[in-house]
């Protein structure tokens, strides 16, 4: 567990009167204090639901020491510092998150469904004051901490994991007016012995959903491992692992569109039985009790959950992984492609972490500019793939004493 600091008295952070020590401080506006590096990186505390949490302060996630559950890379090396403070903004004295999505929530009857979300823009910059679907699933990703990872979570993390992490992830975040928790319907590990329960939960929240303000109703976001995209007796339908006794349609025209749209990420997804095909969508139910798909975007990711574009960044991640490394991936965003991203930030490194970063063949003069600026800013390391040539040779990894005493350890 992290340790902090209050008035310099280290405190216990699974102690039986933190709640009654915490709600003293937040009352008399008393920061905690990270003890991940001396002489502490502050904190503040927020109450969400009648509960005291002690939270990260905005844009201090690079100033905690790298194995600090606190820590997170430098915004700029990765989408986030593109929606950092206008899709995404932290406010310290509620402790939420405010969302902005350039996605509905609610559907008005008579309009027609969106394409599927996140098609290339041929522009480098995006809009950088909402966040697209997909980008909300990046976020729900980095957030989670499920962009983390370290060899002692190898074989260990499973759709239990996934699911506790995303629906814990979704508290303290609004948009639209709504609570995301709310929003959000992530199924839950499904068990023969708890079939009638676990289908009456879901029931009570897709039901929530039919009410209407005799405009418009509300939609829902489901995240979920896909099993399949097949057939229906009219249309098609997402299955979803976790849940084989309900599933979610889509149009004739949807369907098409996915397939067009991530050609690429269904192509990987096929070629390597181990990998996971991640959906993120908005839905709507019907006056039937069917979910009906508005809009979807699709990511990939490994078996151990670390998501990948392409087959190079597997390759990477791969070789990371089997070589016992910790290392925390890049998530894009609303980033455009044409732009450089950290593929990975390699945190087992000395005296600093490592960027790296993996360079498509067709880069142009506007890429490579863009990318000896990023790092000639960074203070980390810095390695480049060019794809173009055999991988680089990979950093040798700082003395494992380094880690011994902060830990990841809230996550798997």
């Amino acid at each position: 567990m992290p340790s902090y600091l209050i008035n310099n008295t280290a405190i216990d952070a699974e102690g039986p009167n933190l709640q009654t020590l915490l709600e003293h401080c937040y009352v008399a506006k008393i920061r905690p204090l990270c003890g991940c590096k001396a002489p502490g990186v502050p904190m503040y505390i927020s109450k969400i639901a009648g509960v005291y949490h002690i939270k990260r302060m905005p844009d201090t996630g690079a100033e905690h020491h790298v194995a600090c559950e606190s820590y997170d890379p430098p915004p700029e090396l990765s989408g986030l510092g593109e929606v950092m403070g206008s899709a995404i903004k932290e406010d310290v004295e509620s402790g939420l998150t405010s969302l902005r999505f350039d996605f509905a929530l609610t559907k008005t009857s008579g309009r027609t469904a969106p394409t599927p979300s996140d098609v290339e823009h041929d522009s480098v910059k995006t809009d950088s004051t909402k966040l697209t679907i997909r980008a909300l699933l990046h976020y729900l990703w980095d957030r989670s901490k499920l962009t983390h990872w370290q060899p002692t979570w190898q074989g260990k993390r499973s759709w239990g994991t996934i699911y506790k992490q995303l629906t814990h992830a979704a508290h303290g975040n609004q948009a639209k007016g709504l609570s995301l928790a709310d929003c959000l319907y992530v199924p839950q590990p499904f068990f023969v012995d708890r079939k009638d329960e676990i289908a009456g939960q879901r029931s009570a929240f897709l039901h929530s959903l039919t009410q209407t303000d005799g405009k418009a109703r509300r939609l829902g976001i489901v995240v979920g491992e896909v099993k399949a995209i097949e057939n229906a007796r009219y249309g098609f339908k997402i299955v979803f692992k976790q849940v084989p006794d309900y599933h979610f349609m889509l149009s004739e025209d949807a369907h098409k569109r996915i397939h067009k749209r991530f050609e690429n990420e269904l192509a990987l997804w096929g070629a390597f039985d181990g990998s996971h095909l991640v959906a993120i969508a908005t839905f709507g139910i019907g006056p039937t009790g069917l979910a009906s798909i508005e809009e979807i975007a699709l990511m990939l990711t490994t078996k151990n959950w670390i998501p990948f574009t392409d087959l190079n960044e597997k390759n990477l991640i791969d070789r990371l992984t089997e070589s016992n490394r910790r290392f925390i991936k890049g998530m894009r965003y609303n980033m455009s492609t044409k732009r450089p991203l950290a593929s990975v930030e390699l945190v087992d490194t000395s005296p600093a972490p490592t960027a790296m970063f993996i360079t498509p063949a067709d880069t142009d003069e506007a890429y490579k500019q863009d990318l000896v600026d990023l790092t000639e800013k960074s203070k980390l390391l810095q390695w480049v793939w060019d794809i173009g040539s055999a991988m680089p040779h990979i950093p040798e990894r700082s003395n494992p004493a380094a880690f011994e005493s902060h830990s990841w350890s809230s996550n798997l």
